[in-house]
């Protein structure tokens, strides 16, 4: 014999549209990723490195932090690529937290192609920027920190404001 009756889904951890759960999140998301779309364009797309009026005293600073213990692996390219993956980070969680957690992947795609493309271009049409797969594989490692952060501030936003 068949039961008529239903039997209810169970909701997952993490939301899946954070969007429809935390309204309020998703405006402040899209707020800000309007801001980084923005400065990540001036950033990448600026005719000339960003760090040229930097890394003179940057390169001090390195030195001076060598002959006071800093290890030997701690160099420009370094902070470099660092700086390339904290550049990152904001397109995982905004992808994240605009697509949902169970799209956390879109995060890693996004970041990738995005990455892929910048570099093309500075390669076609910026003559004083450098392509590198460096940079390629520094920023879609920060949009997968990014991915990261974004799940756990979907977790925080369902504890905080769980549905009703």
């Amino acid at each position: 014999m068949v039961s008529d009756t239903v039997v209810p889904r169970t909701r997952p951890a993490v939301p899946d549209r954070a969007g429809h759960r935390h309204p309020l999140l998703r405006r402040w998301v899209i707020g800000l990723a309007v801001v980084y779309i923005v400065a990540l364009a001036c950033i990448v797309f600026w005719p000339v490195p960003v760090d040229r009026n930097i890394d003179g005293p940057l390169l001090h600073l390195i030195n001076w932090l060598h002959r006071h213990g800093a290890p030997g692996w701690f160099r420009y390219s370094t902070i470099e690529f660092g700086a390339n993956i904290v550049l990152f980070i904001p397109v995982g969680v905004f992808i994240v937290v605009l697509a949902g957690a169970r799209r956390w992947w879109w995060a890693v795609l996004v970041g990738f192609a995005a990455s892929c493309t910048i570099e093309l271009c500075q390669l076609l049409f910026l003559s004083s920027r450098f392509a590198t797969l460096n940079d390629v594989i520094a920023n879609t490692s920060g949009a997968v920190v990014g991915a990261l952060l974004g799940l756990i501030l979907l977790i925080v936003a369902e504890i905080a404001h769980p549905r009703r």
